[in-house]
């Protein structure tokens, strides 16, 4: 009879996913304690988030991407999809070191997209694959765990693979938002927007919020691990 994975009803995988939660808590404890300290810093230029994005997407010459306020803090992103350039509350109106640097960053996937970055457009074929997969993922699994082994083994398969897809995601968003961090840099620093002394400051806040996709991929792949090792080994039970 098939038990769960090889450990009965005790799961000492679970400490994969304990460690991925408390990677991810200190990253994201991290990228809000750098933004809180550098928000206190007013940029010499004394541009807002939103007027920084705005000199910085004329000077790439992209004049179609539209610079919007959305609620929330840390909730600022680019989507490629409607060309709209999404700026928190704590980034929009401020004219802070760490909300200068932040919608800097955010120019960077805009331009990434107007120069058909190579990373930025595969993450953007695969969003429909990861959505689907990170979705139907655990329903597979614990549907194939209930039934009787050669279907149950195919569905934990499937499930996992569709894991896998949301895995791959975070993978890809790796290399997509640093380059975008490296881009924001140096367009801050051949702008003149931020001086010398100010651009360490924005280094480290966009340095931390990098750290939190490295551990979101970090936490997805022990996932991934520990699905493989709970039900990896269905048919030889």
């Amino acid at each position: 009879m098939f038990r769960y994975g090889y450990y009965g009803w005790y799961d000492p995988t679970y400490l994969l996913v304990i460690i991925g939660a408390v990677i991810c808590m200190l990253a994201s404890a991290r990228v809000k304690s750098s933004f809180r300290k550098y928000s206190g810093y007013r940029s010499m230029s004394n541009l807002t988030g939103a007027q920084a994005a705005e000199r910085i997407l004329q000077r790439a010459g992209i004049y179609d991407v539209s610079i919007r306020h959305v609620a929330g803090s840390l909730t600022d992103h680019y989507d490629p999809r409607k060309k709209t350039l999404n700026l928190s509350d704590s980034v929009y109106g401020s004219a802070s070191v760490a909300a200068v640097g932040v919608a800097a960053h955010e120019c960077g996937h805009a331009i990434q997209h107007q120069k058909h970055y190579a990373p930025l457009a595969l993450r953007s074929a695969i969003v429909p694959a990861a959505n689907f997969g990170s979705t139907l993922a655990w329903p597979l699994i614990l549907i194939g765990f209930l039934l009787s082994s050669g279907t149950g083994s195919l569905l934990i398969q499937i499930g996992i693979l569709c894991f896998s897809f949301a895995v791959l995601f975070q993978l890809i968003t790796l290399p997509v938002e640093f380059n975008a961090s490296g881009r924001a840099l140096r367009i801050l620093e051949d702008t003149g927007i931020l001086s010398s002394e100010e651009l360490p400051m924005t280094r480290k806040v966009l340095g931390a919020a990098a750290l939190t996709y490295v551990a979101g991929a970090a936490a997805a792949i022990l996932q991934l691990l520990r699905l493989v090792l709970l039900f990896g080994g269905r048919n030889d039970d």
